[in-house]
């Protein structure tokens, strides 16, 4: 059995995982460290152990708004996959840890030859899409507490223990919101008993309150996960939701004025 805790790492089978290993690089996941820069060529994928690496989307004024968290579930570096050399978005660490690189021109040779990783490739390439579409729409539709709920359970599920560094600054540039919104929320969670948060840690003291908290977002992109890399069934609220009436789509214009979320009442 694999040893991996990258979960596509760990489902290959041991005549492809025997091709690869000799050319994978252990490095260290240090905070802010570029694994891909904005329209600069790829020159390694990563594989990760540990930690969370976010995928962002720039703004001309410099700012940066998340649109993928991809951890040990996942790699860094999909563009050169799907035959592309440079985007423009950045791929940075968000959360320090361990990962395994593979440079980007032994990747092309090796892929060619490991169906099995073309396959997990292709089903982590639609859980990427899914993310982020879901992503997009939850920072439009759902209220600042669901939203950082939503972010933190989904670090958790990557990360092996209950805490983790993550600071205030990094938050306010994931969620695409002002430090100070981040920091009343945050408070707010931590009152609720939820969080606990000091000098650039977050404990998740209550998994089960978060998950209470949380929008449906959250659930949706775990279940996807779950069915297309994994081949289990998790629930979805989509499922029981009738979204067409002979082939019209009868889903809802947009979404309405955000209200005072009373969910995090209920977690308390």
């Amino acid at each position: 059995m694999s040893h991996y805790r990258n979960k596509i790492l760990s489902s290959l089978p041991s005549d492809e995982l025997e091709q690869i290993v000799p050319h994978l690089e252990h490095v260290s996941l240090e905070r802010r460290m570029v694994a891909y820069d904005v329209l600069r060529p790829i020159s390694h994928l990563y594989f990760v152990e540990t930690g969370v690496i976010s995928v962002v989307s720039i703004m001309r004024d410099r700012t940066a708004i998340e649109t993928a968290t991809i951890g040990c579930e996942g790699v860094i570096g999909l563009p050169v996959y799907l035959g592309v050399d440079a985007v423009p978005e950045q791929a940075f660490v968000q959360v320090p840890g361990e990962a395994l690189r593979l440079p980007t021109s032994q990747f092309r040779t090796l892929v060619a030859r490991m169906p099995t990783l073309r396959t997990l490739l292709d089903r982590y390439c639609v859980c990427v899409f899914t993310l982020a579409a879901q992503c997009s729409g939850c920072n439009r539709a759902h209220t600042m507490e669901q939203r950082c709920a939503r972010w933190l359970l989904m670090v958790h599920d990557r990360m092996p223990g209950d805490d983790f560094e993550l600071t205030q600054d990094f938050l306010s540039q994931m969620l695409g919101v002002r430090r100070a919104t981040v920091s009343e929320t945050a408070s707010q969670l931590q009152q609720a008993g939820l969080i606990s948060y000091t000098r650039g840690r977050v404990f998740i003291a209550d998994r089960a309150g978060l998950e209470r908290v949380v929008c449906e977002c959250y659930g949706i992109i775990r279940s996807t996960f779950a069915r297309v890399l994994e081949g289990r069934d998790e629930p979805n609220v989509l499922e029981a939701m009738s979204l067409s009436d002979d082939g019209t789509s009868t889903v809802a214009d947009g979404a309405g004025e955000l209200e005072p979320s009373a969910d995090l009442q209920r977690a308390r």
